[in-house]
């Protein structure tokens, strides 16, 4: 018993591999690891890393001064199980962000004619509004003004040209609607 205690303080195992010095997993527990982790669905590429992370959680638990696991083999197995958990969350995480970004970058672009029918629409709507509804229109969507901006330049109250804008595009989206361009 103390030869292979001695050896594996060592670090030579009796794969041939050279763990280094104190390694917390021996063979038959990286093994069981790996299983765990394949078992978990982790691809083969990627079970070295959580073998590695066991090992590094189970060296940072004895650092702490935690006392170390009663059974090493049970905790390693548990551990591998929550990696392949995690590893299947952040693959679930970095799926959906390449879904979002994908969408970012196909916009949705109406063709020329409906683009032309749109805005024919719009300068039909625009032009059945009122005065002052079309003005704070235009200067809104079309200048792209902030409400403050608006509001200063016609020496009207913010309030006054946000309820214009409210009405003015609700009227806009009710003739769109009407005319069934959107």
């Amino acid at each position: 018993m103390l030869r292979g205690r001695a050896r594996r303080d060592q670090g030579a195992y009796a794969d041939g591999t050279d763990r280094g010095v104190g390694d917390p997993l021996d063979a038959a527990q990286e093994r069981r690891v790996r299983a765990v982790l394949a078992l978990g669905g982790v691809p083969q590429s990627d079970l070295p890393d959580g073998v590695q992370q066991v090992r590094l959680r189970l060296l940072e638990r004895t650092a702490s001064g935690r006392e170390a696991p009663r059974d090493v083999s049970a905790w390693a197995a548990v551990v591998a199980s929550n990696l392949a958990m995690d590893w299947h969350r952040a693959k679930r995480r970095r799926e959906r962000l390449g879904e979002r970004l994908v969408a970012l970058h196909e916009p949705a672009h109406p063709s020329g004619e409906e683009t032309s029918l749109l805005s024919l629409a719009v300068a039909r709507g625009l032009d059945e509004l009122p005065a002052a509804q079309r003005q704070v229109v235009v200067l809104r969507f079309f200048a792209d003004l902030p409400v403050r901006d608006i509001a200063g330049e016609l020496g009207i109250p913010e309030g006054t040209v946000k309820s214009r804008l409210h009405t003015a595009v609700r009227a806009l989206r009710d003739r769109l609607h009407e005319d069934e361009v959107v």
